[in-house]
């Protein structure tokens, strides 16, 4: 199977290149710094932050999905990754692809966007921990960049693609288990930790997942 793979220097992006290899798939990384890709792949150098819509449609042709795992570096980065999904999206019609996942993350609906001026006090699935601590923690010391995640799915929901916004919690480096809770549509109840192996094999396992399809998708440990 043909992927591209958006931030694939990343610490998920890295893991989905790798596991896409060990599985036979044909990959096309696309990255803003081509000397940090270790892996044999096709290369496509450019900057989400300022994408070449041209360039960026060419690493999509023919592929069967699109993964984006793009985030920020630093948080004077934050609001690229809902730049960089626009991009993305008018990218692929322009290729012609359909298939796309993204990284997002836990409590988002729960964060005001432009578009969901009143967002839900509570997010669905989420237990007593969730709603009443982590989420709130994390408003306080991140609210911009889950804003600019949630706009980033409000224009993947839009969009007319078939897609999958992955809502993961706080990432770890641990080695990959293949062992992770999993919920559809909604939050999990302790959605505290997920290790950036085990995110990108879920992403890989979900691409021809039919539950997974124009839908958020919680996973955690």
């Amino acid at each position: 199977m043909k992927l591209t793979v958006i931030g694939a220097t990343g610490g998920i992006g890295r893991a989905v290149v790798a596991q896409a290899l060990e599985a036979g798939h044909d990959i096309t990384a696309v990255v803003r710094d081509p000397r940090r890709v270790e892996a044999d792949v096709h290369v496509v150098p450019t900057d989400l932050s300022r994408p070449d819509p041209a360039v960026l449609a060419s690493a999509m042709e023919g592929a069967a999905a699109v993964l984006s795992a793009i985030g920020p570096r630093r948080r004077g980065e934050w609001g690229i990754v809902s730049r960089g999904t626009a991009a993305i999206a008018e990218a692929m019609a322009a290729a012609g692809a359909r298939r796309v996942l993204i990284v997002t993350g836990v409590g988002i609906s729960t964060v005001r966007t432009p578009g969901r001026p009143n967002p839900a006090k509570r997010e669905p699935g989420a237990g007593f921990v969730m709603r009443r601590f982590a989420t709130p923690l994390a408003r306080a010391v991140i609210g911009e960049h889950m804003a600019d995640v949630a706009t980033a799915e409000e224009i993947l929901a839009g969009s007319g693609l078939d897609w999958t916004s992955v809502r993961v919690p706080y990432l770890v480096d641990a080695p990959l288990t293949g062992v992770y809770k999993v919920a559809y549509g909604v939050s999990l109840p302790r959605a505290f930790r997920l290790g950036r192996a085990d995110a990108a094999h879920f992403m890989l396992g979900a691409v021809d997942e039919p539950r997974a399809f124009a839908r958020p998708v919680t996973v955690a440990y």
